[in-house]
């Protein structure tokens, strides 16, 4: 029997393996691609390449659900096409067994994932953002296209890039009174944290009065803020692009704040559930080959996993804004569609024979 689920696991492993070298191939020349629309100052050809080579961790970490998806489709498939999957049957072998022996590359997919996701790709996304940034010249530029906007009081904030160690590159301060009149605003070419304190440098302030307006430029001042270098290094990327870790930070930061933390909280729910999402796809193309896939050719099988991938992932993107318009638990949004794929798939297996 130890045999017969090696030869399962790795079927299915070569397979879940070769679907993730093929799409996250496709994927590195697409960016690759759309990045040549991007080229600005020193952000040339060399600087894209190593901008697109350095978000491959996250890439990875994105494809990995489809990839054992659609890879049990195939690996799986195989064995039903060649008979094989009725041999085992005839000798004995019960479906739990097969199930179990295909869910074994799940689990290795489920476990790298949550390696790349939580130690990986939050880190090499923050480097690849930054470094595009300031290649793009983002210490010169008053509110450039790529950074982020932030909320502190009556205080709002761009931040143009982000790096690691605690530096800012082009800030823009926009400070507005009680009736929302804005009052003044500066922009720093840099600023840095040290002994707990942020300093700005080469700052630009415009102080708005009611007849005129005031330019003033200043080396360097201390910047009173709440922001930690840690907040700000989670503040710099996508919510779907952090860490657990980081999301729960930041979703406590903005409640300290008084600020609305449900897409934070969206994307936090899907980064814990996703190796519960992933075993159900799983789940759902073992049910498929035992099923209504059993006996069809190859390429109809990867085009209905393909189909059944992209109403999964719909489902959710779909769920996810409904959850911040109608107001319910963001949870839901990645729940639901976890559920139902688990109770199709169950049902289905629950019919074999």
């Amino acid at each position: 029997m130890r045999r017969l689920d090696r030869y399962i696991v790795g079927n299915v492993l070569n397979a879940m393996l070769m679907v993730l070298v093929v799409v996250l191939s496709l994927d590195l020349l697409f960016a690759f691609i759309a990045e040549t629309d991007e080229f600005k100052n020193n952000y040339q050809v060399m600087e894209a390449l190593r901008y697109v080579l350095t978000t491959i961790p996250r890439r990875i970490y994105d494809y990995l659900p489809l990839a054992a998806f659609i890879g049990c489709l195939i690996g799986l498939g195989m064995l039903a096409n060649s008979s094989e999957l009725t041999v085992m049957r005839a000798a004995g072998v019960s479906v739990s067994r097969i199930v179990w022996s295909t869910m074994k590359p799940a689990l290795i997919f489920v476990f790298l994932g949550v390696l790349i996701g939580e130690y990986v790709a939050p880190n090499a996304e923050r480097i690849a953002q930054t470094q595009r940034a300031l290649d793009q010249g983002a210490a010169e530029t008053v509110v450039a296209k790529t950074g982020v906007w932030h909320r502190e009081g009556n205080v709002f904030m761009h931040f143009n890039a982000v790096e690691t160690q605690g530096v800012l590159h082009g800030i823009s301060l926009f400070t507005f009174d009680e009736n929302g009149r804005l009052r003044s605003s500066a922009f720093a070419r840099q600023a840095t944290f040290a002994d707990g304190q942020w300093t700005l440098q080469d700052i630009v302030e415009t102080e708005l009065l009611e007849q005129q307006s005031l330019i003033n430029q200043v080396d360097s001042r201390p910047w009173n803020t709440g922001l930690s270098p840690d907040v700000l290094s989670v503040l710099i990327l996508k919510p779907e692009y952090l860490s657990i870790e980081g999301l729960y930070t930041y979703v406590n930061y903005l409640s300290e704040q008084g600020l609305n933390a449900n897409v934070y909280l969206m994307a936090f729910w899907k980064k814990v559930l996703q190796p519960l999402a992933t075993g159900v796809l799983v789940l759902v193309a073992i049910s498929f080959i035992f099923g209504p896939l059993r006996s069809v050719t190859m390429g109809f099988r990867v085009f209905c996993g393909i189909i059944v991938g992209l109403v999964f992932k719909y489902l959710q993107d779909l769920l996810g804004p409904a959850s911040l318009v109608f107001g319910f638990d963001p949870i839901m949004a990645t729940l639901v569609p976890v559920l139902v794929g688990g109770a199709i798939g169950t049902l289905l297996l629950s019919r074999v024979r």
